[in-house]
């Protein structure tokens, strides 16, 4: 089952290449032509989006045969054969942008994804991402953080109460904005978590204070200030880690007791994985 979102967005991405037709091909090749491709991988990692590749190949014609080598998740190696696709001609070759594209940035996220989930596999906390992403490409760069062994962070604005550091300057401080936050949930019959990022271990204690909370999130916090702030909390509430955080000082502060790391970087900062399609 296809949800709406994701058959919305290959409709709409289809469409954005398409338009009125995909001119090359209907000049050059002729209608009834019937081929074979494949799709290799140029790269070493993690592939993702086959499933979603086999989606958008059947969209655009459901006659389509499609083989897989591979499933979302596994490792691959240069020149390896993730893929077969023969019939139409006319179909693979109007496909294949879209599905590299997203085959390209999925298995990118999903190997970067890979890479820091293994550099603190020996601590408890679980790597998050974020909603730094490409606008309308969010559902399938989310999918790649998880085939790539990380969790998703909220979607989007309205599955999760986030109150970050404008929302509390602009509410004059944390406790305001926690009162007046909950008082908007109980007024409008809402069901959603609140997330509250601090600061400074003040800020974090003003929190607890408060509670009613799901999760602390400890913004660039140095490593004795997040150790410190993980003993005041307790396992009251959640804790997350995020801002400064990379590769080389990941485990430094998965160390030091969290539940959850978030990285932007995940999706706003990954060099693509390099997939070809070639005729047969």
């Amino acid at each position: 089952m296809i949800d709406q979102e994701l058959k919305k967005f290959i409709k709409d991405s289809l469409n954005e290449d398409i338009k009125d037709g995909d001119h090359t091909t209907l000049a050059c090749i002729d209608n009834n032509n019937i081929s074979t491709a494949k799709i290799v991988s140029k790269d070493n990692g993690i592939i993702a989006g086959i499933n979603l590749a086999k989606i958008i190949f059947n969209e655009v014609n459901e006659d389509l045969n499609i083989t897989t080598s591979f499933n979302d998740g596994d490792t691959v190696k240069e020149n390896d054969l993730i893929l077969k696709i023969s019939g139409s001609s006319h179909s693979i070759l109007t496909a294949e942008r879209l599905v590299l594209n997203c085959m390209q940035q999925m298995s990118a996220i999903a190997t970067k994804t890979k890479k820091i989930s293994d550099l603190i596999s020996s601590t408890n906390a679980k790597i998050l991402d974020t909603r730094k992403t490409i606008p309308l490409n969010r559902h399938i760069q989310k999918r790649a953080v998880k085939i790539g062994g990380g969790y998703n962070h909220r979607f989007g604005l309205y599955d999760m109460i986030m109150i970050k550091d404008n929302h509390i300057d602009f509410c004059n401080g944390i406790t305001n904005a926690i009162k007046k936050t909950k008082s908007y949930l109980l007024k409008n019959n809402r069901n959603l978590d609140i997330i509250v990022e601090t600061r400074n271990i003040s800020e974090v204690k003003e929190v607890l204070a408060q509670g009613g909370i799901r999760r602390i999130l400890l913004d660039n916090f140095n490593y004795k200030d997040t150790k410190e702030a993980v003993r005041i909390i307790n396992q009251q509430y959640e804790t997350e880690s995020s801002g400064g955080i990379t590769e080389e000082n990941i485990l430094e502060y998965a160390k030091c007791g969290v539940d959850y790391i978030s990285l932007g970087a995940l999706t706003h900062s990954i060099k693509n994985f390099d997939i070809s399609l070639l005729a047969e």
